[in-house]
C-alpha cells in the first residue's frame, strides 16, 4: 500500500485509526497470562485514548471482559479460523461469546461452500441477537470479484451489521481491491447502506496503510461512515506505528504484528 489520501495527515489518521482499532491476538499460543496486558494496551496511558475493542478467542472474552471498561467493547471470534460449514461449531462458539459477556461476534463465512453459507450465518445472527455481528468473507481465498460480491450478499441478507475481508490467517488477507468490493455492496444496499460497516483486517501494520482504508470509506460511503460506529481496522501491529506517530511512549510488550 503507497497511495495515502490527501485528506487524512499522518496526526488525523492515527487518532482516527486508534478510535477504530479492534485491537486483536489470535495466536494459537495465547493465553490467560497474555490477555491483561493486551487490555491495558488498548485501554492505554493517560491522555491517548483507547482502542474501539479488543478481540480474543471465546474462551478468553470472559477474561478481557473484567480487564476493560465498559466504553471498549469484547470481541471474539467464531468458526474461525477455517470457516468450516458446520453449523453446530459456530453456533456454539457464538453461544460462548454470548455467555461470556462479549459485544461483538467475528464470524468467518464458511467461504468454500457458499451455498452453505445463509443457513450457518442466520443461525449464527439467531444465536447473538442484540451483539454486533462482523463477517468475515476470506476475500483472498474467494477467487474472484463475483464471488466476493455473492459472499457480500449472503452476508448482508443474513444481518450482518459489519462486512469484514479476512482472518488475517490467508496468504492474501485485506487489499484495496477487496475493499472497494465490499464497501460497494454496502452502498448498493438500500437501508444498510446508511448503519452497516466495513473491517479490513491482515497487513495493516502503518498509519500509511490505514489511510488508504479510510480514504475509501469516505469515498464510498461518506464521511460520516469514517468513525468506530461503521469502520474497524481488524490489527495489532498498527499500534506500535499509531503510538510511533502520536509520539507516545509503546507499552514495554509491545504487540507483534501477527494479525
Amino acid at each position: 500500500m503507497n497511495t495515502v489520501a490527501p485528506s487524512f495527515d499522518p496526526m488525523t489518521t492515527a487518532r482516527l485509526a486508534l478510535a477504530c482499532l479492534d485491537l486483536t491476538s489470535l495466536n494459537d499460543g495465547d493465553t490467560e497470562a497474555d490477555v491483561p496486558a493486551l487490555c491495558q494496551r488498548g485501554i492505554g496511558p493517560a491522555g491517548r485514548g483507547a482502542v474501539a475493542a479488543v478481540c480474543v478467542w471465546p474462551r478468553f472474552a470472559a477474561l478481557a471482559r473484567q480487564h476493560l471498561p465498559a466504553s471498549i467493547a469484547v470481541a471474539a471470534v467464531a468458526n474461525f479460523p477455517d470457516g468450516s460449514s458446520d453449523i453446530e461449531r459456530a453456533v456454539a462458539d457464538t453461544l460462548a461469546i454470548v455467555a461470556a459477556g462479549a459485544q461483538e461476534v467475528d464470524v468467518v463465512l464458511p467461504w468454500r461452500d457458499l451455498d452453505a453459507a445463509p443457513a450457518l450465518l442466520r443461525a449464527v445472527r439467531s444465536a447473538c441477537a442484540g451483539l454486533k455481528l462482523k463477517v468475515i468473507l476470506e476475500t483472498g481465498e474467494l477467487g474472484d470479484d463475483a464471488a466476493v460480491r455473492r459472499a457480500c450478499g449472503i452476508a448482508l441478507d443474513a444481518g450482518a451489521d459489519f462486512l469484514k475481508t479476512s482472518t488475517g490467517k490467508v496468504n492474501v488477507n485485506a487489499t484495496p481491491q477487496a475493499a472497494r468490493l465490499l464497501l460497494e455492496a454496502i452502498a448498493a444496499r438500500g437501508p444498510a447502506a446508511a448503519h452497516v460497516g466495513f473491517k479490513p483486517a491482515g497487513g495493516i501494520r502503518t498509519v500509511a496503510d490505514a489511510a488508504v482504508y479510510l480514504a475509501l470509506v469516505e469515498q464510498i460511503l461518506g464521511r460520516d461512515a469514517v468513525g468506530p460506529a461503521r469502520f474497524r481496522i481488524g490489527a495489532s501491529g498498527l499500534l506500535n506505528d499509531i503510538e510511533a506517530v502520536l509520539g507516545v511512549a509503546p507499552a514495554a510488550s509491545s504487540l507483534p504484528p501477527n494479525y
